[in-house]
């Protein structure tokens, strides 16, 4: 398949249609680093179109392309589907992850089968609001259901075994935070206190922090103030890590 099946010009960025789904590319040259970034959204579904908002800012703030994934709306075929756009965004250079919603639960399985596979891992990885337990055990899908509009906590539990099919609910690869979380690459989380997937980041990036992994945990106040301060915090941990991963290899 051809890499560019269409494109067109927004601003000063370039949308282009990837093998693996919309990409976004600075009209000045990307800045060394590609961003895969995985959507997700509050039916645990979606098209790759509806993250182009999202790949289009975080282009502008960090001048690095931005390739929204592809994949099937069930597991593990939309796990192999992020994981092939993963290995076109590899052949390029340094990669680093992002994913919201069920997004986040696919960049995080991705980091978790790269790590067990011994290969070369992101930069970084940033999960926004993630799922990342399907056994839905968490006491804010509930606490906090009457609060967050955006999912449906009735439905979740139909949606989310529709997602799973026969793999079991706590699976690493499905639901990360039931993983080894060792050896993984800096992560950054965003979650709102107000949000029913609100302990499923909280107990991730404890756990993260106790193997070892620099974690950088953003909460705020509700869904709204998550938006632009989210995306301001997001472009500076990936500019951050690209420096560091950058200086790490011109030192070796």
């Amino acid at each position: 398949m051809a890499s560019e099946v269409r494109g067109e010009v927004c601003g000063e960025d370039r949308v282009q249609e990837g093998p693996f789904g919309p990409e976004v590319r600075p009209a000045g040259g990307a800045a060394g680093q590609t961003v895969l970034y995985v959507h997700g959204d509050s039916r645990l579904a979606g098209t790759p179109q509806d993250a182009l908002p999202t790949a289009r800012e975080l282009t502008r703030r960090t001048g690095q392309a931005v390739v929204c994934a592809r994949y099937r709306p069930r597991f593990p075929q939309a796990l192999e589907d992020v994981y092939a756009a993963w290995e076109h965004c590899h052949e390029r250079g340094p990669v680093a992850v992002a994913g919201k919603r069920l997004g986040g639960a696919l960049a995080a399985g991705l980091l978790l089968r790269l790590r067990d596979a011994g290969a070369p891992l992101p930069t970084c990885a940033v999960l926004t609001s993630p799922v990342l337990d399907f056994t839905l055990d968490a006491p804010s899908l509930f606490r906090n259901a009457a609060a967050d509009r955006t999912v449906d906590a009735e439905t979740l539990p139909l949606r989310v075994a529709a997602y799973a099919g026969t793999t079991p609910r706590d699976h690493p690869l499905l639901s990360p935070l039931h993983g080894n979380l060792h050896g993984l690459p800096p992560v950054q989380l965003h979650a709102a206190g107000t949000e029913v997937l609100l302990d499923d980041t909280l107990s991730f990036a404890t756990r993260a922090a106790h193997s070892g992994i620099a974690v950088d945990m953003r909460v705020y106040e509700d869904l709204s103030a998550q938006g632009l301060k989210g995306l301001h915090a997001m472009a500076v941990f990936l500019r951050s890590w690209h420096r560091s991963a950058s200086f790490t290899a011109s030192e070796t």
